[in-house]
């Protein structure tokens, strides 16, 4: 397992240094000069409070800062707090805008700017399989709606936390753990209260600046969705309708 940052030590005192400000304790490029002009979908950065604390309370793992593996995973929470926030590509600072390409379980390469118009939900709930998985259909699916569903399910946040670093830059590959309290209906299915687990890997190239260029993610999109609808479902559901429908509107607390 690669445990230090031999080797890296510029591009993590990089990352590092931005993370000893106020902003957050696990994101960066929230806040400060580099985010003067920043356009932000909402208005304004995020605050992670709530996920922050499940992540804090329930994680498996605690990294020491300046590890390679905080800094991975670091650098993952704020590739997706930037993903998810933040409306123009040119305001990224932890992909390269012009080179970064994303693929999940093998499946067709999608752009940043393909990403970024999708969202990250629909991005990693895509299929290369024919059809769709009937639980959750992606095609159907916008960036607010998927927000929005995964908001009505975990409103006590869907936290996520690196499990083990096999190698480090500039091709990192990794193990991750994405989790969360199903403490809202999902789809038509009532809440079970159940802890719902998702476990998968990673392979990233970055390049000097530690920005991505391509980003693989390796997981079962079954098995997670499996557990969202392991309760009954309502029969008043009905067909399949996009968002989070027949939830009251949701606070716009992170999910990730």
């Amino acid at each position: 397992m690669a445990s230090s940052t031999e080797g890296v030590t510029g591009p993590v005192e990089a990352m590092h240094g931005l993370q000893l400000s106020n902003e957050d304790p696990y994101r960066s490029h929230m806040t400060g000069e580099g985010e003067k002009d920043t356009a932000w979908r909402h208005g304004g950065p995020p605050s992670y409070h709530v996920v922050n604390s499940l992540f804090e309370q329930t994680r498996t793992q605690e990294w020491a800062k300046g590890s390679l593996e905080r800094v991975v995973q670091d650098l993952v929470k704020t590739w997706e707090m930037e993903l998810s926030h933040k409306t123009k590509l040119e305001d990224f600072k932890t992909l390269h805008p012009q080179n970064f390409r994303f693929s999940v379980n093998g499946g067709p390469w999608l752009t940043g700017q393909e990403t970024l118009k999708v969202g990250s939900y629909n991005a990693l709930l895509q299929t290369k399989l024919e059809g769709e998985h009937g639980a959750y259909k992606a095609s159907q699916e916008t960036f607010e709606s998927s927000h929005d569903v995964f908001r009505a399910a975990f409103p006590g946040g869907f936290a996520w936390e690196v499990l083990e670093v096999y190698s480090g830059p500039p091709t990192v590959a990794f193990k991750w753990r994405h989790w969360g309290v199903m403490e809202g209906p999902f789809k038509g299915h009532p809440p079970s209260h159940d802890t719902i687990n998702s476990i998968g890997t990673c392979i990233a190239k970055v390049d000097e600046k530690l920005r991505i260029t391509d980003l693989e993610v390796y997981y079962d999109p079954t098995q997670f969705l499996g557990q969202l609808t392991a309760t009954p479902k309502s029969p008043d559901y009905g067909e399949y309708k996009p968002g989070a429908v027949s939830c009251p509107f949701m606070q716009r607390t992170p999910a990730s």
